[in-house]
């Protein structure tokens, strides 16, 4: 009987190192004979990342996700099961015999799952988390990766993730907000990329765009000018993917870019490791020129002195709605004055812009902006047209058809927009110009007058003044306590001396022409 309790004791010993060893040896990945479930966790190999289930706040719901490890602040980064959270603490993940990945809640019904299928089935399949944040499940016998994270983001951007589309898998790489702050179920609010012949980022409400970075010309987006100071940016378009993406300057740096479903903000978040908290810095929108069609087609908007948007109809338009427009009600836009006659049409020219949406434009890389300009005024529906690019001294041509929608000025580094109008407002804009010039150069000419009158005044005022003075000294007989000095010495002071002691003699001086 002693004999027996020594060996049940062994038995659950060797039971328990076991399940200890499986956990233990776990660290950043898991095989079909293990699991992740409780508290047991994956943990990059860096440190910086930690997978596992957790709960928000005072919620009874539990979910998978990947979190930051390294810092004070539980802030969950990625979630599998956003639609489907299990009730109790009773999740488990593993790799099945499909090698799919798939949680399940305690009466093992599959709560959410990769959905391989048995077209991808892997041999030897490995799951494991990156440093970058990345959970990979991958063959492991050809390291062929089979489903990743990065794929299917939910309202953060990680360095290094992507937002776009991969063509060649139909993935359609999109944060989207969380409904509140303990539930990370989907939103309204998605930031994606749009797939036109320019493609162009836009963050959506429901169906209806909210802001509109405007497109990638090489440097920075048309909506966003300058280079970023804290990330190195990146855009990728070509027959396989299209996607936006950036990386740290600063490696040693923790921080990400999150769309906000308290604020509907684009963030950018930083932590500060001296006061254990996130600094937030709002990305987008800025203001009212950032909301989308703000002052509606054909129009321009432009954030004054005091703070407020500005609306300004382009050169050739005239407000839809004159009314509206006097209440400050804009989003009507714009209508063209007097219809174009296409051949002897012309171009007017905007500096520093955010382009127009793209959903109706066209583009060709390889041309010049003169081959531009004679490709838009030859094709009667384009409307206005740009480079594609701004690098060096700007290449590519982008072409626009029908309404300007979303455009906004900057005080600098915006983009050229070279917008249609017709032929009489070609006359009459240079008839304008003719006009100004004449009343600059009449101006001119006015002040130049003026000035050499003035100057004129003074010198004979100067003048006639030391001439009165000489003379006045001249007949004084004091006159010799001042022999032998220039008379252009003479200092206001002695002018007082003179004046106070021969008042009537000055009287008489004052009136010597």
């Amino acid at each position: 009987m002693k004999s027996m309790n020594i060996l049940s004791f062994i038995f659950m010993l060797t039971y328990l190192l076991f399940l200890f060893s499986k956990v233990s040896l776990a660290g950043d990945r898991i095989t079909p004979s293990q699991n992740i479930s409780g508290t047991r966790t994956l943990v990059s190999n860096n440190g910086s990342f930690e997978l596992g289930f957790f709960s928000l706040f005072n919620s009874n719901n539990h979910y998978l996700g990947i979190w930051y490890k390294k810092i004070s602040v539980r802030t969950v980064v990625w979630v599998a099961n956003r639609l489907n959270p299990i009730n109790d603490s009773s999740g488990l993940l593993m790799i099945n015999r499909t090698g799919s990945l798939v949680v399940m809640s305690q009466n093992k019904s599959v709560v959410w799952s990769t959905g391989l299928g048995a077209q991808k089935q892997a041999n030897n399949p490995v799951l494991q988390l990156l440093d970058s944040g990345n959970l990979v499940l991958r063959d492991g016998n050809s390291e062929t990766s089979l489903w990743e994270s990065f794929d299917y983001p939910s309202n953060t951007l990680l360095p290094g993730m992507k937002l776009g589309w991969d063509l060649r898998k139909g993935i359609n790489w999109n944060l989207t907000e969380w409904t509140s702050p303990d539930d990370p179920s989907p939103g309204d609010l998605t930031y994606w990329i749009e797939r036109h012949s320019y493609p162009d980022p836009v963050i959506q409400k429901g169906t209806n765009k909210f802001y509109r970075t405007g497109p990638w010309n090489g440097l920075w987006f048309s909506g966003s000018p300058g280079l970023n100071p804290v990330y190195d940016e990146y855009f990728v378009s070509n027959e396989y993917e299209v996607y936006y993406t950036y990386t740290l300057k600063n490696k040693s740096e923790i921080s990400r870019i999150i769309l906000n479903e308290m604020n509907t903000f684009l963030e950018r978040h930083i932590w500060n490791e001296a006061s254990q908290i996130w600094l937030r810095y709002p990305l987008l929108p800025r203001d009212h020129c950032d909301n989308y069609g703000f002052c509606g087609p054909n129009a321009n908007c432009i954030i004054g002195y005091s703070g407020f948007a500005i609306c300004q109809c382009l050169l050739g338009f005239k407000p839809k709605s004159p009314e509206r427009w006097s209440l400050m009600e804009r989003s009507q836009g714009c209508v063209l004055i007097k219809p174009l006659s296409c051949q002897k049409d012309g171009f007017n020219t905007y500096f520093n812009l955010k382009l127009p949406d793209t959903t109706n434009s066209w583009v060709n890389e390889s041309m010049s902006l003169n081959e531009c300009s004679a490709k838009c005024l030859n094709n009667c529906s384009c409307m206005a047209y740009s480079n594609s690019d701004i690098r060096e001294s700007g290449r590519g041509c982008v072409m626009w058809f029908g309404d300007l929608m979303d455009i906004r000025q900057f005080p600098d580094g915006g983009q050229n927009l070279y917008v249609r109008i017709s032929a009489s407002e070609i006359v009459a804009r240079e008839h304008g110009r003719w006009m100004n010039k004449a009343w600059r150069g009449v101006v001119a000419v006015a002040v130049v007058a003026v000035m050499v009158g003035v100057v004129l005044y003074i010198y004979r005022r100067r003048t006639n003044i030391k001439d009165k003075i000489e003379a006045f000294v001249r007949k004084q007989s004091w006159f010799y306590r001042f022999k032998g000095e220039n008379i252009d010495e003479i200092t206001p002071q002695h002018e007082m001396q003179l004046s106070s002691r021969n008042t009537s003699t000055i009287g008489s001086t004052t009136n010597i022409k």
